[in-house]
């Protein structure tokens, strides 16, 4: 995120052709894959030009290869000076690791070159291909630090989540409605000055195709807060509706209004939103009641310091933050056929007995209405250092078991973290479900971590 006052940056540039290539003709929606979060009722706004119908369901975006993009951008500052700032070595490499993932996935990669304090920068934009070119979705983060430092959680965070969530796309082979356009931009700590040339230099029939505009800057600060852009509440309402069936209640953003990429989007007429951890704000005692955290201290103690480094970033948030992105963009991006859903979890550690007495975990389920679906995910995270002995059901509110997993005396490897997929349309909706788990062999143990179930 910029600084609060930057100062004034001459920008002389000349756009790059192909930008803005014509996409294919807007297809039909892949299925969901296995391992998904259904998107959340009520996220079809005509403010963003998505169809009424329901959208598609998100996969999990794995924690590791976040933090895997998070390791390299690190490495890449210690390699050139301890940063990625715009006009310095560790920004072009930074660009070029960006672009090497997006390449060998399938994107279409354009880099936009543009000249600020004297010295060459660059906007890495990717499209995927098809949607309709006429509904363009765009997410977005900036790809630079301060000199001071590495910029881990400003904005290596912002920027891992969107690449992780484009390489998803790709995992998925997803043909979305929309045109999907993901962008890293350059020289934001100098006055947005990348994002600003990108828009600026846009014509005005190519703006009007932008539906949305979505900006990840700090998701995962060591002291974190979830705030949501308030600025169109239908693209509001799709975060906030995730953060609530985990359970997370969410606040407005103020502290970055203005201050970072979404804003030149926005002050030219485009639909905007995102989603922020905080910054040089201070936590106060009422958001520790909410998030848990250090009352009096701030967000990041590391804004534009020299320590925002790899140590400098809270996992949970950026995990919740990056599965967020991911979210939106199938929501906002995709129509599909599956039912609404919410995301129930329980993260509650619930202790599972060496070779004894099977244990449970709930989530509570209400106004849901109906009964369940026939394809229902389950998500389970559970740490064991022999997942062979493990045996996992679903247990429905009238206590009907749905059997999960098996126990594999050939299955030697550790931890269960996997989405299993069970008809459960004979069973009603509202109730309390149960994960149930056994350990039925010696010499192993473990525990439930946390588990959700969605409908």
């Amino acid at each position: 995120m910029k600084l609060a006052a930057p100062r004034r940056t001459a920008v002389v540039v000349m756009a790059l052709a192909g930008l803005l290539g014509t996409a294919a003709p807007a297809v039909t929606a892949a299925p969901a894959a296995p391992g998904t979060v259904p998107a959340a009722p009520g996220t079809a706004p005509a403010t963003t030009g998505t169809s009424s119908v329901q959208a598609l369901a998100a996969p999990d975006i794995p924690l590791a290869n976040v933090k895997a993009h998070l390791a390299q951008f690190q490495a890449i500052a210690s390699a050139n000076g301890g940063n990625r700032a715009h006009g310095r070595p560790g920004y072009r490499a930074s660009l070029d690791y960006v672009k090497g993932k997006l390449d060998a996935a399938g994107f279409t990669t354009t880099i936009q070159q543009f000249t600020a304090s004297g010295a060459i920068g660059y906007n890495l934009i990717a499209d995927w291909p098809g949607g309709d070119p006429n509904q363009v979705l765009m997410a977005g983060a900036h790809l630079d630090s301060v000199s001071a430092g590495a910029g881990i959680n400003d904005n290596a965070t912002g920027s891992a989540g969107v690449l992780e969530t484009a390489l998803a796309v790709s995992r998925a082979q997803l043909q979305p409605t929309k045109h999907l356009r993901f962008a890293w931009w350059g020289a934001e700590e100098l006055g947005l000055v990348g994002s600003r040339f990108h828009v600026n230099n846009l014509p005005a029939a190519e703006r009007s195709r932008i539906s949305a505009y979505l900006n990840f800057d700090m998701i995962g600060s060591p002291n974190p807060g979830y705030f949501v852009y308030d600025d169109v509440p239908a693209i509001e309402s799709v975060f906030k509706n995730y953060f609530t069936g985990l359970g997370v209640p969410t606040e407005i953003e103020t502290e970055g209004d203005g201050r970072s990429d979404h804003a030149p989007f926005k002050n030219v007429g485009i639909a905007v939103g995102g989603l922020f951890t905080g910054a040089g704000r201070v936590k106060t005692a009422a958001q520790v009641q909410k998030w848990g955290g250090t009352s009096g201290q701030a967000f990041d103690r590391c804004y534009h310091r020299a320590c925002d480094n790899t140590a400098n970033v809270n996992d949970t948030a950026l995990n919740r933050n990056s599965d967020a992105i991911a979210h939106a963009i199938w929501s906002l991006g995709t129509t599909g056929t599956n039912p609404p859903g919410t995301v129930r979890e329980n993260a509650a550690d619930v202790a599972i007995p060496d070779n004894g007495a099977a244990v449970t975990s709930a989530v509570t389920v209400s106004g849901r209405g109906g009964n369940a679906p026939a394809a229902l995910p389950v998500s389970v995270d559970i740490k064991h250092t022999w997942r062979g002995d493990v045996v996992l059901d679903l247990v429905a509110p009238d206590g009907t078991v749905l059997p999960l997993k098996s126990a594999s005396t050939n299955d030697s490897a550790d931890n269960v973290i996997e989405t299993y997929t069970v008809d459960a349309s004979a069973e009603s909706a509202d109730g309390e479900w149960r994960l149930r788990a056994r350990d039925v062999s010696a010499q192993d143990t473990g525990f439930i971590d946390s588990w959700r179930l969605t409908l």
